[in-house]
């Protein structure tokens, strides 16, 4: 299985667009070849740089297993029931782009993808990106992931 971007390449720096400083939108993400058995996808961004120790950007899950990409943006919209979005380290439901401290140098954004043998995990109704991350990886079959970087 493999995970990339169409809006930059692994270990390349993350377009602001994507960052707070932009327009705050979710980048385009696509993956391929998950493993037989696979009844969902779990994505995730963390920061493992930042001072106060890693922080969670962002968690989607119960992605449908015939999902193999989401648009820029796409979690943005809140109508859609395709997937659930979790809980961020800044209290905000979904995705909360790159925002390290100004002078800090860069860091690095890690997106994982896990290929789930469950439909649902099984989590409440407001999950964290940590309660995403850890059942996630309690039912994965598979997991890919690259890094963006940015700085401020």
């Amino acid at each position: 299985m493999r995970l990339s971007s169409s809006a930059f390449t692994d270990g390349g720096r993350i377009p602001r667009r994507f960052t707070c400083d932009g327009e705050n939108f979710s980048p385009p993400l696509a993956w391929n070849d998950p493993p037989a058995g696979t009844r969902s996808f779990a994505l995730l961004c963390d920061d493992p740089d930042a001072p106060s120790g890693t922080v969670h950007h962002w968690a989607l899950f119960d992605i449908p297993a015939k999902r193999l990409a989401l648009a820029e943006g796409e979690d943005r919209d809140a109508t859609k029931d395709e997937f659930k979005r979790a809980l961020n380290d800044f209290n905000r439901i979904g995705y909360g782009g790159p925002r390290p401290p100004h002078g800090h140098g860069p860091h690095r954004y890690r997106f994982k993808l896990f290929a789930v043998s469950l439909e649902h995990l099984p989590l409440g109704d407001s999950p964290s990106c940590r309660d995403v991350e850890r059942e996630a990886r309690n039912n994965a079959l598979a997991e890919a992931g690259f890094i963006g970087v940015y700085e401020r």
